[in-house]
């Protein structure tokens, strides 16, 4: 008779892997929902003035850039006008430009001085806090009066103290920040659309990916 293996031992792994992260959640809802209550009405008031949002990371946090603006300028629940967002991680010119002729710390930065406007607010996911490019991009947001934000882990690291909020995440585990990082940017962006929508638009589950 034929049939399948068990695994009980790679079940309850699984199984505990998923309460880790719901402890985390916890966690952070009960620790730093100020903070994210914060970003959220600077997202908020930004795109209600006609500016936009910026964001940037690194590797998975550089894929969360692009989700997030995508969320915005598409749509995450309901049909809306398009809203202004920018992932910096996106142009692979702009990029290897930079890198090569400025060095890779100034990938971000360049970018923001380019592009940034007073009154935009740039959001900045880091697992460390302390990565060179984020943390030269922050420094010029703050001179070019755009606001910030850090969604970081680990302690927050340097830029902790460069950015006007910042949501520390509990946690040592860069997995698990970049999971509840991801998660943050979904609520922040579905309160602006139920803030700035939210008067008969048509409401849905999500797009067809």
């Amino acid at each position: 008779m034929t049939g399948r293996t068990a695994h009980p031992a790679r079940g309850f792994a699984l199984a505990d892997s998923l309460r880790e992260l719901a402890d985390l959640a916890s966690e952070v809802a009960d620790g730093c929902d100020a903070a994210i209550a914060a970003y959220a009405d600077s997202a908020l008031d930004a795109l209600a003035r006609g500016r936009k949002l910026l964001f940037c990371g690194n590797g998975g946090s550089a894929a969360d850039a692009q989700h997030l603006a995508a969320e915005y300028v598409v749509r995450m629940s309901r049909e809306r006008r398009a809203l202004p967002a920018v992932a910096l991680t996106t142009d692979t010119s702009v990029l290897t430009a930079c890198a090569n002729d400025r060095g890779y710390e100034e990938v971000f930065a360049r970018q923001v001085q380019a592009l940034g406007r007073a009154g935009d607010l740039l959001v900045l996911h880091s697992t460390s806090g302390d990565s060179p490019n984020l943390v030269r991009a922050a420094r010029v947001a703050g001179s070019s009066g755009v606001r910030t934000v850090g969604v970081l882990a680990r302690g927050g690291g340097r830029l902790r103290s460069l950015v006007d909020i910042a949501v520390v995440l509990p946690t040592e585990s860069v997995s698990r920040a970049q999971e509840v990082q991801l998660a943050i940017g979904h609520i922040v962006c579905r309160h602006v659309e139920e803030t700035l929508f939210g008067d008969g638009s048509s409401s849905r589950q999500g797009g067809k990916a």
